[in-house]
């Protein structure tokens, strides 16, 4: 039986269809960040989007309410009580199908199922990232020793810096970098760490704007083929902002060059994480909460 499972969160909605195996098969980025209100919900604009996309979707691939599973994370998880009751009852009665916002807990839940592993007993903090939140898991071979979750995310850098994306970056590397370090004053993480796996959709950003990556050697899971140095994520980080113009950005995503709006700014978190906990070799993922849903179900 084919399924459908739908990652929605606060800037970007990933479709996925499962049978023999999972395929991303649809993406489509929102702003839902743009006039949010938690007691007014997203504003009206973004609301006719997600609506119009949905009935999209709805037609494109028979979403039925047995075959469709919806897991929304990020700014939805702000609104009051009201508001997340409004929108559960919307997509109920407009398209058949559940509006389900899980908690931080779980989206963790699924990241761990997502990434599972012994990594050649590697210590390997896992970073997901997105619009308004980071969650960070460790695992020490194949254990997780520790989660955090950080109430920072893309979108915020997006918000504080207006010129980042610029024809070519009106922002620095450093003054963002100053910015993410000052929030995360008070978060203490390991020193100690043999690598990082940046996750939802970096593997393929990286290839597609040319970092330069080779081989992973530091474990063979089928799935995670490249990693970096960290001064070479650095340099690709310094291409992104300083030699590819946004609208060249914007095509190397045809299908959702909105998606690159987050490209530059994206960049910045994983980075002062990196540096705070020493890591020197990254390993670029495309896995996200999805995989873990899929993964728990085995």
């Amino acid at each position: 039986m084919k399924n459908y499972y739908i990652d929605l969160g606060s800037s970007t909605i990933k479709v996925y269809c499962f049978e023999a195996e999972l395929k991303l098969i649809e993406e489509h980025s929102i702003y839902f960040k743009n006039d949010f209100d938690a007691e007014l919900g997203i504003s009206e604009n973004n609301l006719k989007e997600l609506c119009n996309y949905f009935e999209e979707l709805k037609k494109k691939y028979n979403l039925k309410y047995d075959n469709t599973f919806i897991f929304v994370t990020g700014i939805f998880r702000n609104l009051v009580a009201t508001k997340k009751q409004e929108l559960v009852r919307l997509f109920n009665d407009t398209f058949d199908l559940h509006f389900n916002i899980i908690s931080h807990g779980i989206e963790n839940y699924y990241l761990a199922k997502a990434m599972e592993n012994n990594y050649n007993n590697n210590k390997v903090l896992i970073i997901n990232m997105g619009g308004k939140t980071t969650e960070l898991v460790t695992f020490v071979g194949a254990k997780i020793t520790d989660t955090k979750n950080l109430n920072l995310g893309v979108a915020d850098l997006l918000n504080h810096f207006d010129k980042v994306n610029d024809q070519y970056s009106g922002n620095t590397i450093e003054e963002m970098e100053a910015f993410v370090k000052e929030k995360l004053i008070d978060i203490e993480l390991d020193k100690d760490y043999d690598c990082a796996i940046f996750t939802g959709g970096e593997e393929r950003f990286e290839l597609l704007t040319g970092f330069n990556l080779i081989d992973n050697t530091l474990f063979n899971d089928n799935i995670h083929k490249y990693m970096l140095s960290l001064e070479n994520y650095i340099k690709g980080t310094e291409k992104v902002f300083n030699e590819l113009t946004i609208e060249e950005l914007y095509e190397l995503m045809p299908s959702n060059p909105k998606w690159m709006d987050g490209a530059r700014s994206g960049a910045i978190i994983p980075l002062v994480l990196f540096k705070i906990t020493n890591v020197r070799w990254i390993i670029p993922s495309d896995l996200n909460l999805i995989n873990g849903v899929i993964n728990d179900l085995k």
